[in-house]
C-alpha cells in the first residue's frame, strides 16, 4: 500500500474547499497532503487508518487529521457487495496549513484554535455526541460560499478547540516527529511496516529497507519514534486486534493468527498489556456499552 501525496486543489484560490459527497463506499487509498482536514461521516461505518492508528468509524463519526498524517478510510465489505444500494455520505473540509498563521501568533483569540491545530498532528477523534450537537455548524460550511465559509470555518475550528469530548490517534511518533515526509528513509519503513505488521517482521529485513546496518536501525528508528521495531508494530498489531475482537467473528487464536502473532500466550500477554483487559474480556466490555 504506497502512500500517496493528493493533490488539493482550491477552486479561484479560494482558502478553503468544503465537499459534500455520496458515493458507493470509501475509495481514496492510504495518503497524505499538507492541508488540514475535517471529515464528517454523516452515513457510513467501516475503519479508519490513521497513522499507526487503526479504528472502527459509525455514521456520526468526525476527525481533524493535521498536516501530511497519512489517512484512509476503509468502508465495510457490505458497501462493497450491495451493488451500489447502500452509500456512504459524507462531508469533506479541507484547509491550507497556514490557515490563519498570522492570527495564532499575533492574537490571543486564536489561541485555542492554535493549541487544536498542534494536536491535530496526531490527528483527532470527536466523540459522537459532541459531533452530532455541532452539525449544523458543519453543514453551514457546505451551504456558504466566499468570506462567509471562511467565518463559519473559524467559528466550526473554535468549537472543536473547546471540547474535551475527543482522543488523538496517531501514537507519539507523530507529535515528536511532526512528520513532513522529508526523511525518506523513515518513509519507506513506515510504508513497509503499514502494509506488512500481520506477517512476521525480521529486523535484517526492515534494517535493510532502510539501507542501514540493524544495531544502527535500532538506534535509528528509537530516535525517530520513541519505540523499538518490536514496541511499535506490536503497537498496530493490537490495534488491528482490538478490531477483530469487537467484529467477533473470529475466535481468540484466529484473531491472534490474522494480527501478525504466532503465539497465543505471547498475544494474550501483550494484548493485556496494551488494553489492561484479556481478549475475551475485551469483548465483553465493549459489547456491555
Amino acid at each position: 500500500m504506497k502512500i500517496m501525496h493528493e493533490q488539493i486543489d482550491f477552486p479561484g484560490r479560494s482558502a478553503v474547499k468544503v465537499k459534500l459527497r455520496e458515493m458507493p463506499r470509501f475509495t481514496y487509498p492510504w495518503h497524505f497532503h499538507p492541508e488540514y482536514e475535517i471529515l464528517y461521516v454523516i452515513d457510513g461505518s467501516g475503519t479508519s487508518f490513521v497513522a499507526d492508528s487503526i479504528e472502527e468509524f459509525q455514521s456520526g463519526d468526525l476527525t481533524l487529521i493535521g498536516s501530511t498524517l497519512p489517512h484512509f478510510w476503509r468502508s465495510e465489505d457490505k458497501y462493497l457487495n450491495s451493488g451500489g444500494i447502500l452509500k456512504v455520505k459524507y462531508t469533506v473540509i479541507q484547509f491550507p496549513n497556514d490557515f490563519l498563521k498570522y492570527e495564532i501568533a499575533n492574537y490571543p483569540e486564536y489561541h485555542l484554535i492554535g493549541n487544536l491545530l498542534e494536536r491535530a498532528s496526531r490527528g483527532i477523534r470527536f466523540s459522537a455526541d459532541f459531533a452530532r450537537g455541532i452539525e449544523k455548524k458543519i453543514m453551514k460550511l457546505t451551504k456558504s460560499n466566499g468570506f462567509e465559509r471562511i467565518i463559519h470555518l473559524q467559528e466550526l475550528l473554535q468549537a472543536l478547540a473547546k471540547t474535551d469530548n475527543f482522543k488523538l490517534l496517531a501514537g507519539e511518533l507523530y507529535q515528536h516527529e511532526n512528520h513532513t515526509f522529508t526523511n525518506f528513509r523513515l518513509t519507506k519503513v513506515l510504508q513497509f511496516l503499514n502494509t506488512s505488521y500481520q506477517r512476521k517482521i525480521e529486523l535484517e529485513t526492515v534494517a535493510e529497507i532502510a539501507n542501514l546496518h540493524p544495531a544502527a536501525f535500532c538506534r535509528f528508528f528509537k530516535e525517530k519514534t520513541g519505540k523499538s521495531l518490536s514496541e511499535y508494530v506490536n503497537d498496530m498489531r493490537i490495534g488491528y486486534a482490538c478490531r477483530l475482537i469487537i467484529e467477533g467473528k473470529l475466535s481468540v487464536s484466529q484473531v491472534s493468527y490474522e494480527s501478525g502473532f504466532n503465539n497465543l500466550s505471547n498475544f494474550n500477554r501483550t494484548f493485556k498489556k496494551h488494553t489492561g483487559y484479556t481478549p475475551t474480556n475485551y469483548f465483553g466490555e465493549f459489547h456491555k456499552k
